[in-house]
């Protein structure tokens, strides 16, 4: 088991610094890990100690999460930018090229930088994270994900951060739990501490990545991407591609991951059908094993 150096930052050229852990050595192959909302690098813990041993096993704070830093603009939150950020931080570390782990809103930076920049990546492996071709289409047509997906609006509206904040985060809580916990033991004790620390740091930067994005399902006022002009094509996806979806997700139903083939030209899913949105902490060893599974190939 690898020891993780918890307290690092690194300054880009685009003058975001960003809080990091690590754990390995920085003169083997770079895996990088990319949380999602409402969490930060500790969301990977496990995989830090696990592939530390035979990678230089890197997991940053998003912009806006917990210790890196947290623009007010809310235009700074658009993936376009938080793609820059990976692309910055892995060649600061000394990389022309990496594999990418990612998980909800990780994982839709993760799509995006894909799609725009493969020749960074050996391999991405994608974890509950929709294709953002698929999800727009569902979000358009879909009236079942409309409804999953009603929260983003919520999340979407002015003071949500501070109502997520509010009673010792109460609601955060709430929304942590809510989409689709199976194993509910794992959000307790030294772990909720850490999460609750990360949370005090402040919250509008995770929500304004919600704020901050068309994708969102269509209200009378914002019709979202009902009329977004895209062409499917412009999605591909030519890196090796590993998606890992457990399937008792709420907001993100197994059904996202139908027609991906049509995107991906190398593609693998493994679906866990007991498994939650939140399968990462659910069950790590075996996203472990998965994970290192897909290296291996």
């Amino acid at each position: 088991m690898a020891t993780i150096n918890e307290n690092q930052f690194a300054t880009l050229s685009n003058g975001m610094r960003l809080h990091y852990a690590s754990a390995g050595q920085p003169d083997k192959p770079l895996i990088l890990f990319v949380h999602g909302f409402p969490e930060f690098w500790y969301e990977w813990q496990a995989q830090l100690e696990e592939f530390g041993e035979d990678y230089f096993a890197v997991a940053p704070d998003l912009r806006g999460f917990n210790l890196s830093d947290m623009p007010a603009d809310r235009a700074a939150y658009k993936p376009k930018h938080i793609v820059d950020d990976l692309r910055l931080f892995a060649a600061q570390l000394g990389y022309e090229k990496f594999v990418l782990v990612a998980h909800d809103w990780g994982g839709a930076i993760a799509w995006n930088l894909a799609i725009a920049l493969p020749q960074l990546l050996h391999k991405l492996i994608i974890i509950n994270a929709p294709h953002p071709y698929l999800f727009l289409k569902a979000l358009a047509t879909d009236p079942a994900q409309q409804k999953a997906s009603g929260y983003m609006n919520w999340l979407r509206a002015d003071g949500s951060e501070v109502a997520l904040a509010k009673d010792n985060f109460a609601l955060l809580e709430n929304f942590f739990k809510g989409l689709g916990q199976v194993n509910t033991g794992w959000f307790t004790g030294p772990l909720r501490e850490r999460y609750h620390a990360a949370w005090s740091h402040g919250l509008a930067g995770g929500v304004n990545y919600y704020r901050a994005s068309p994708l969102h399902p269509p209200t009378e006022d914002q019709p979202g991407p009902l009329k977004l002009e895209v062409d499917p094509a412009d999605f591909k996806v030519r890196v090796p591609t590993r998606v890992i979806w457990g399937e008792q997700d709420k907001a993100l139903p197994k059904s996202l991951v139908d027609g991906l083939e049509a995107f991906v030209d190398d593609l693998k899913v493994v679906r866990i059908p007991e498994g939650g949105h939140w399968i990462v902490h659910e069950q790590p060893q075996r996203i472990n094993g998965l994970i290192r599974g897909f290296l291996s190939e």
